[in-house]
């Protein structure tokens, strides 16, 4: 049987503190897992969470009658029809005020068991509200509720224990910093980086060791699995972060900015790194990672090549096997691989671009010397096959990216890049940046690659004459389309092909194209054309007639 609702009103009326326990708590567990809700009830509603924040914020209440309130709140602020009494100003106030975010209280490290549960309860109320609000995503951001927001996180981050809250303490953050693009740039401005990354490096249990690198655990032993509550805030950690970094990118960043990007990358290490309890989480951490690392300046991903403490001087490759991995895994799954691969397709090329060192090292895992040349490059299991298919993928972004990458892997060469995936293949590609006539060396404005040569084995030599260039194998011999045709028959095939292509021209089913002297394709304008519409016609009547004949 559904509560009345009311009856609590008439409870609420009363300030009748039992009985409004007594009857949230069956409402509550009525409603616990209940997101859709009867139309008919909305007015009913409104005016449970109007008189509710009333009665919250005149009298104080005892913990147990403040926690049914919130939970209350709570179930009611999944109702975007509803939410007229929580998105003014006093709502959102009281709301914060019982979340303790209104003022940069101190934090207890042993907070008392109700309090935490009702400061749990308003976080996630309104974390809901403002997911849910337009209205009060604005009116949060002119009440200034992030700085107490921020201000708390600090400090609990500072004192090395997190509370139970801490976690809808920072979904509200990232809420605030997705839907308002000012309160990016004012989080950024508070030294948000700095707090974020030092409470990534609380979730990841990193210390700062003798020579000031971060550290993992005890030396010499594997650090245990991340515990899938501080996977959790992690996660939460990494989507503000990308807010906040995401258009760093195309800043040069200071001497100050560069130090703290680096620190920042430095950890980021450690989350593609590290093992996680759940295994999902372990995925989740590591693509939000990816996309943190791809909004950082170039210059500042030199520490993912860093070795570990106590190794020889020298580059360690874990992190960017890591990352082929987790590449690797993306393309198995062939889902949204728009928003899903092409960050770490671009994290990949950027790092080839800018690091010789991991260049080198992914050019040998996913385009090693050719051997077999009786397949098509994107047949076949190999990662480059996989990477070549994705180049005539429908959606322009991915086949952009795939493509990109293969091309920094053969230093921008275009006779290596066709080698490798064939020119049919390469063509979008070359077109796009005008290299359709062939180019031997990279663009000597771009990138400046290392002079290493690409060697051919023995089994691609053998083959190296036979490859047909634009299906990149060996094909099969083919008989003579014209063996047994005279000269006169030939030029006849000739012009009625050239007569065919001219009215599929004009009827603009076609339209022919040529290479501009920049290598840029352009329409050929009527090019192809040997003579007079009207002589074309009369050739093709006639044409037409012989080949009827026959």
């Amino acid at each position: 049987m559904a509560p009345n609702v009311e009856r609590i009103l008439q409870c609420i009326d009363r300030g009748d503190q039992e009985s409004v326990q007594t009857q949230l708590a069956s409402y509550n567990t009525v409603y616990a897992e209940c997101f859709f809700f009867n139309v008919e009830e909305w007015e009913r509603r409104k005016r449970l969470a109007a008189a509710l924040l009333c009665f919250i914020g005149k009298q104080p209440l005892r913990p147990g009658v403040l926690s049914a309130c919130l939970r209350t709140l709570r179930i009611l602020s999944r109702d975007r029809q509803a939410l007229g009494p929580l998105v003014t100003d006093g709502a959102l106030l009281t709301l914060a005020g019982h979340g303790g975010i209104c003022c940069a209280a101190p934090v207890h490290e042993e907070e008392e068991e109700g309090e935490g549960v009702c400061r749990k309860e308003a976080m996630k109320t309104l974390c809901n509200v403002i997911y849910n609000s337009p209205e009060a995503q604005d009116r949060a951001s002119a009440l200034r509720l992030l700085p107490g927001l921020s201000q708390r996180l600090k400090l609990e981050i500072h004192t090395g224990e997190p509370t139970i809250v801490q976690f809808y303490e920072l979904r509200l953050l990232f809420l605030l910093t997705a839907l308002r693009p000012e309160l990016r740039k004012q989080l950024q401005q508070e030294q948000g980086v700095a707090m974020l990354t030092a409470g990534l490096k609380q979730c990841l249990a990193v210390r700062r060791g003798e020579d000031h690198d971060e550290e993992l655990g005890e030396p010499g032993r594997t650090p245990p699995p991340v515990p899938r509550e501080a996977s959790e805030r992690a996660i939460e950690i990494l989507k503000t972060l990308f807010n906040i970094t995401y258009s760093s990118r195309r800043q040069q960043p200071d001497e100050e900015e560069a130090a703290l990007y680096r620190h920042l990358a430095d950890i980021l290490r450690h989350c593609l790194l590290l093992s996680y309890e759940d295994e999902d989480h372990s995925e989740e951490v590591q693509g939000h990672t990816v996309n943190v690392l791809s909004a950082l300046p170039l210059q500042c991903l030199d520490v993912l090549l860093s070795g570990s403490p106590g190794e020889e001087v020298g580059v360690n490759m874990d992190c960017v096997q890591e990352l082929l991995l987790f590449m690797e895994k993306r393309i198995e799954r062939g889902q949204k691989l728009k928003e899903k691969l092409t960050p770490v397709l671009n994290l990949l090329t950027e790092s080839c671009r800018g690091h010789r060192e991991t260049r080198h090292y992914l050019r040998h895992q996913i385009l090693p010397p050719l051997r077999d040349v009786a397949l098509r490059p994107e047949q076949g299991p190999t990662l480059r096959g996989r990477l070549v298919r994705l180049m005539t993928h429908m959606d322009t972004e991915v086949k952009h990216c795939a493509a990109e990458l293969l091309f920094v892997l053969c230093k921008e060469n275009v006779n290596r890049f066709v080698k490798y995936t064939g020119y049919g293949n390469a063509a979008g590609l070359l077109a796009a940046r005008g290299l359709l006539g062939g180019r031997p060396g990279a663009d000597p404005g771009g990138p400046q690659y290392s002079s290493d040569s690409d060697s051919d084995t023995e089994e691609y030599r053998a083959a190296k004459s036979r490859i047909n260039p634009v299906t990149g194998r060996v094909e099969a011999e083919q008989p003579d389309p014209m063996r047994g045709m005279t000269e006169a028959e030939k030029e006849r095939e000739a012009r009625h092909l050239i007569g065919l292509f001219n009215r599929l021209s004009r009827e603009q089913i076609i339209q022919p194209m040529g290479m501009m002297t920049d290598g840029r394709l352009a329409p050929m304008c009527g090019q192809i054309r040997s003579g007079t519409v009207e002589e074309e016609e009369e050739e093709e009547e006639g044409e037409d007639e012989e080949y009827i004949d026959q």
